[in-house]
């Protein structure tokens, strides 16, 4: 009778189908403004004669705000309207400052000559997605079961990269065939119809759905809320040494820097060493990442259930490893296309696997008082390993062959594997 109930219920505590739903349309609304602003515009400037000194600036500038994430997460975690909720506030004020920063990228004259203008509006897009991609993962620690968080952050990922997907390909034939302001209009349509999603849903029974409606404050969320600077950053202190949590920053810090070290690897090895036009690695990589998050959303939650997090994460580390040593000793097959891009699929696919897996044991080992700062530290130490895998990159690549250069991922590999067998969630 108690598990109908939570089935059944109108909000997102209570009914497990409307969370998945809600998370999959939040995350693929993020997938859609990142798809054209990160992917399409670069490849509309280039198109047009921009130089690659200002491609690179405008790039390089629009993602500012992604390292600034961390000094968002602490103002959410103290400060919310909790009549509503934790986090829908906040997740709303993403979402309308998204859906805003659209329309006004759609009223920017010329934007290929008032490239200064795109850049300052792309830079208030993004910090309205980190506001949404706070509350949304915070959100799914609060209230999603532990056992459901794999299957939710499959579908999760999955539907961004669907969305990325959408987003770049519509958006550039809309660009191309019509104007970004067409694109971008467009677009915002998708953006606004799932605010309103977000706007209908309760966090738990009895909140109110906007201020001046009926509802209060739930029992749950006052308390887990933190009242004071002091508290809010002695909860962070005591958990994040934790030694589960210090072996998960170590363990993901590692294999982001191996993840992003084949990533920054591949267009050189393609392009350079093999030939390949940009255009056709950018189709080939596409469609992979493509395919990849695919079979995350399908295939993630149920691989999580069935081994566990860390086990599941183990396992496709393993195969990854497998699956690049085999390729520095193929080095007679490099010249078939094919072969190297079922390489590329298949990494793309295991990699999707680790993030999911990666995001459902840091989501696990978050406190829930705090989740919204510790997810965002765990994060921001993600991030630094990708930052750190390119530079890995460039250095390994000046002192040894394409062979060895392949096999250090392996080596990376093997080493997360080791450090993730040492982390113990049921002691957590």
């Amino acid at each position: 009778m108690k598990k109908q109930t939570i089935n059944n219920g109108t909000s997102l505590s209570e009914n497990s189908f409307l969370r998945y739903f809600t998370f999959i349309v939040l995350y693929f609304s993020q997938g859609i403004p990142e798809g054209i602003t990160i992917f399409a515009i670069p490849a509309w400037m280039a198109m047009n004669g921009k130089t690659p000194i200002e491609i690179a600036a405008y790039s390089a500038v629009i993602m500012i705000p992604f390292s600034l994430k961390i000094l968002l997460a602490p103002v959410m975690e103290r400060y919310t309207y909790l009549p509503m909720g934790r986090r829908k506030p906040w997740l709303l004020f993403g979402q309308l400052g998204i859906f805003s920063s659209l329309i006004a990228m759609a009223l920017i004259p010329n934007p290929l000559e008032n490239i200064s203008t795109l850049s300052a509006v792309v830079v208030c897009l993004h910090t309205f997605i980190l506001f949404q991609d706070i509350a949304t993962d915070s959100l799914v620690i609060d209230i999603v079961p532990i056992p459901q968080q794999g299957k939710a952050n499959s579908l999760m990922w999955g539907s961004k990269a669907i969305g990325v997907s959408i987003s770049l390909i519509a958006g550039s034939w809309l660009i191309n065939n019509y104007s970004l302001s067409v694109a971008v209009i467009t677009l915002s349509v998708l953006v606004f119809i799932i605010m309103a999603v977000a706007l209908m849903v309760k966090e738990r029974q009895g909140e109110k759905l906007l201020p001046g409606l009926p509802g209060k404050t739930s029992p749950q969320a006052a308390l887990m809320a933190v009242d004071s600077w002091p508290k809010l950053f002695k909860s962070f202190k005591q958990v994040v040494f934790l030694p589960n949590t210090l072996l998960l920053l170590l363990a993901i810090y590692i294999a982001m820097i191996s993840i992003h070290y084949v990533r920054t690897l591949l267009p050189v090895f393609t392009i350079q060493e093999l030939k390949w036009t940009s255009q056709y690695y950018s189709n080939v990589f596409s469609i992979s990442n493509l395919v990849g998050g695919i079979c995350g959303m399908l295939i993630g939650g149920f691989l999580i259930q069935r081994f566990g997090v860390v086990r599941m994460i183990q396992y496709c580390l393993f195969l990854i490893a497998t699956l690049v040593f085999s390729m520095s000793l193929c080095s007679p097959y490099w010249g078939n296309t094919h072969f190297v891009s079922a390489f590329i699929g298949l990494f793309c696919t295991l990699i999707t696997l680790i993030t999911i897996g990666a995001l459902a044991l840091a989501m696990q080992l978050c406190w829930k008082r705090i989740s919204a700062m510790q997810f965002t530290f765990c994060m921001t130490v993600f991030n630094f390993g990708l930052s750190s895998g390119a530079a890995l990159f460039g250095f390994i690549r000046q002192h040894f062959q394409w062979q060895t250069v392949f096999m250090l991922f392996s080596l990376l590999a093997i080493i997360t594997m080791v450090i993730l067998k040492y982390i113990k969630t049921q002691n957590h």
